[in-house]
Order: C-alpha cells, then structure tokens, then sequence
C-alpha cells in the first residue's frame, strides 16, 4: 500500500470507528490478528480490545495456563501448542496481518528450576512464530520484560540500557528479543518488542506463582494473611493490563523497534500491600519470610519513547486499577 492509499485507509477507518470504543485508534486501520496466548491474563485484554475495535481474532492457545473462559464468543480458537507444526495450519487458516505474540512460560520460578523448558517456550517457540510469521507476511508484536531484562536499576531504564537479566527467564525473553531485530535485519520485516512492567488486573490468577497484586488481593478476599519475602522495601513498575492491551494494540503497523511499556513509578512492596488493603478494605497484617535469592530490589520503566512514538502513556493510576481488580475479585 503506498503512502496516499495508507493516508486514506487511516481516514477511512478514523470515520468508521466511534472513538468510545477501547483500543480505537485512527493510526491502525482494523487487521486480522492472531493472538498467541489469547486465553490468558493479558492475552485475553489483548483480545478484548482487537475485538471492541472490530477486528478479526483468531486465539492460540495450549491450555497450559490460559483458560477457556477467558476466550470471548467472538473470536476464533485454534487450540494450539506454538511449538508445533499445527501452528503453521492455524496461520494457513487466519492468514494474520499481524500476531500479537503473549504466548510464554511466564514463571522465573519455574525457569530457574527448569531452564530447558523454559527456553523451549519462549525462544524457540518465537522462532516458530517468527517463521509462520514470514511465510504470511505477518507482523509480530511480541510480549517482553523490563524488570527481568534490565536487572536493578538506580533510575527508571530506558531501552538503550545495558541489558543484565539474572533469570533464564530474562535471558529468553532477550533471546526472543534479538530473534525479532535479525529478522528485521535479515528480512526487512518490522517486528515490534514491548518490554511491560509488572502487570496487574482482573482475570490474573491470584493462586500459586502469579503476580504479587494477584496474590494479595486474592488473601484478602479470603481473609488470609499476605506474606511479604524479604523487608518489603524491593520496587516494581505496576501497570495496569488495560494500558498494556493499548500499548500493544499501538505497536501494530509500527516500523519495528523495542518500547518500555510501563508508568515510571516505583513503588515499594510495603506500599502496595497497603494499598491493596485499603481497596479491601482493611485486612490482617502481612507476614514476612526470608528475602528470595536473586530479587531485584529497584526495577521500573522509562516509557517516553512509548509515548513519542506509539502516542501511549499509562492512564490508569495504581489506586483505581487496584479498586477494578479487588471488583473483579469479589463478584
């Protein structure tokens, strides 16, 4: 498409598309899209927003970790490992303009314990995405990490920034990372990576290994004490999945690149576990355990380039993404 022709599609779609409608944007005009990892927390944000819009869906999804309950009527399932050939078969049949790859083993936890098993997910499986991808001419914007990419940091980090992860998975999550700019520099392609802070929101799992606002407000709920590892004074970049599902809606047409997806602000896991009792309105008091090997005590995000390239900053404060989830928690 040339440059008047992509000037009018993007007139064409700003006079279609109501501007109340979540993740419209007159600089996208309306795709078909695979989502990998579309049953999950953030996939499923994802999604939501891609099918609000009016775009065509299509859901990846193994069921490792996602859930069926999160994939809307209206998109298509392909149940689906990334790691297979009948990946290849769902791209055949979606034929994507872009894929937004959230498909991962997401647990640094389980990457410590067990490494192989992580990088077959999240390095090879991109690969795998990265080929069904070129054989379309598809788009991919993929789901990073700032925190486990960075290591500490002593001010927000910006994406020039030496890159120190001290877990396999931040040592994958770069490897993908560098997989997408060589096929960029291999392929002329224009793969996009979006390196999120820590996410929070409704439909994250508050059980086993998930997200530390997950966890707390799901003890709170029932009525359990929280447990805080170390002194608690260790911070985190807490972003709200609703920014998330518009940053990565933003990258889509996108020339390439890697953007910090986050709200610059550090808060401490004291604070939090505060905060979170307050949107639950009060609660017992948290218990601490012995600091976990290898945490990071300072990790937050710079995301100005975001913002002066993809048009998005972070809209929703800490308080009223906490007060959506404790909702969300509770119904």
């Amino acid at each position: 498409m040339g440059a008047t022709e992509d000037a009018a599609a993007r007139r064409l779609a700003a006079d279609e598309w109501p501007e109340d409608i979540p993740g419209w944007s007159t600089t996208i005009r309306r795709v078909r899209a695979i989502v990998t990892g579309g049953a999950g927390f953030i996939g499923s944000h994802v999604t939501g927003a891609l099918l609000a819009r009016g775009d065509e869906v299509t859901v990846l999804d193994n069921f490792a970790s996602g859930r069926r309950e999160n994939v809307a009527a209206e998109a298509r399932l392909a149940e689906v490992d990334i790691r297979t050939d009948a990946l290849d078969g769902a791209f055949d049949d979606a034929r994507p303009e872009v894929c937004f790859h959230l498909a991962a083993q997401a647990d640094v936890r389980v990457s410590v314990e067990q490494p192989a098993e992580d990088a077959s997910v999240n390095v090879l499986g991109t690969v795998r995405v990265l080929e069904a991808a070129r054989r379309h001419g598809t788009q991919v914007v993929f789901a990073s990490t700032g925190g486990a990419i960075y290591g500490e940091c002593e001010r927000p980090a910006v994406e020039a920034d030496p890159r120190l992860p001290v877990s396999p998975y931040g040592a994958a999550k770069l490897a993908a990372e560098e997989y997408l700019a060589a096929y960029n520099r291999l392929y002329g392609t224009s793969h996009v990576a979006l390196r999120f802070g820590n996410v929070f929101g409704p439909r994250q799992d508050p059980h086993g290994e998930a997200g530390v606002v997950a966890i707390f407000l799901g003890r709170l709920a029932e009525g359990t004490p929280c447990r805080i590892f170390g002194d608690g004074r260790q911070t985190r970049d807490y972003v709200y999945v609703g920014d998330i599902a518009r940053a990565t809606l933003a990258a889509a047409g996108q020339a390439g690149g890697v953007f910090n997806v986050g709200t610059g602000v550090e808060t401490s896991v004291l604070e939090l576990f505060e905060r979170c009792r307050d949107v639950a309105g009060g609660g017992p008091d948290a218990e601490h355990a012995p600091a976990r090997l290898g945490e990071l005590q300072r990790s937050f995000l710079d995301a100005r380039l975001a913002e002066r390239v993809l048009g998005w900053r972070a809209e929703t404060s800490l308080d009223e993404g906490l007060r959506t989830t404790w909702e969300s928690i509770r119904k």
